[in-house]
């Protein structure tokens, strides 16, 4: 795939991937992630969500817990983040993210082994981000925030109530980094609880 301005902008500031732009945005419009904020970060690999955790609000305390199938591309791991490889939803590795808890937020750029089949796809991408709401009534403080990538497929919605349900303010948001012919949005939630963020 030949290079974009994002893809070439990460290699320039020494980000693994070109996702981080995506986060940047978000967080430029939704304010999830604060100095000295406890982050969990869900599909991390290769690590530029993280890094990007790490290098704009983990100065001065705070740390971030990843985890992901595949290793964190990230030599050396800075030492404000934890890394777990495997499974979020599965022991032990669940139980691992529960005792680091509670956190402020919770990060995830986190897609589903994708077929080519949109159907499939969009369906294995709804699932995982079914699992990340229950994972985060689990592991988030009161008034924390979240951000999840889901697949656009006629889920959008129901996912959203979802998150309604559990967080003050719910949005669907796509940034402008996605790529042209990505079919990827992001559910945002904050004030998890409906509760202001005590700090």
């Amino acid at each position: 795939m030949q290079s974009d301005h994002y893809t070439k902008r990460a290699q320039k500031e020494g980000y693994p991937a070109r996702s981080v732009y995506k986060l940047e945005e978000i967080q430029r419009k939704f304010t999830l992630i604060h100095p000295g904020d406890r982050i969990l970060d869900i599909g991390a690999a290769p690590g530029s969500w993280t890094l990007y955790a790490v290098r704009k609000f983990l100065g001065r305390g705070g740390s971030i817990v990843s985890v992901d199938l595949k290793p964190l591309g990230l030599n050396p791991i800075p030492k404000q983040v934890t890394f777990f490889q495997g499974d979020a939803f599965e022991q032990p590795v669940r139980s691992s993210l529960t005792e680091h808890s509670p956190y402020d937020v919770i990060i995830s750029d986190a897609a589903p082994s994708t077929t080519g089949n949109r159907t499939v796809d969009t369906a294995r991408s709804e699932d995982l981000a079914s699992q990340l709401l229950i994972l985060a009534g689990e592991v988030l403080k009161p008034g924390g925030s979240m951000v999840m990538k889901l697949f656009q497929g006629g889920g959008e919605r129901p996912l959203l109530r979802d998150m309604e349900a559990i967080f003050g303010k719910a949005k669907l948001f796509k940034p402008k980094a996605c790529r042209d012919d990505s079919f990827e949005i992001f559910l945002i939630g904050t004030q998890y609880g409906g509760t202001p963020h005590e700090r």
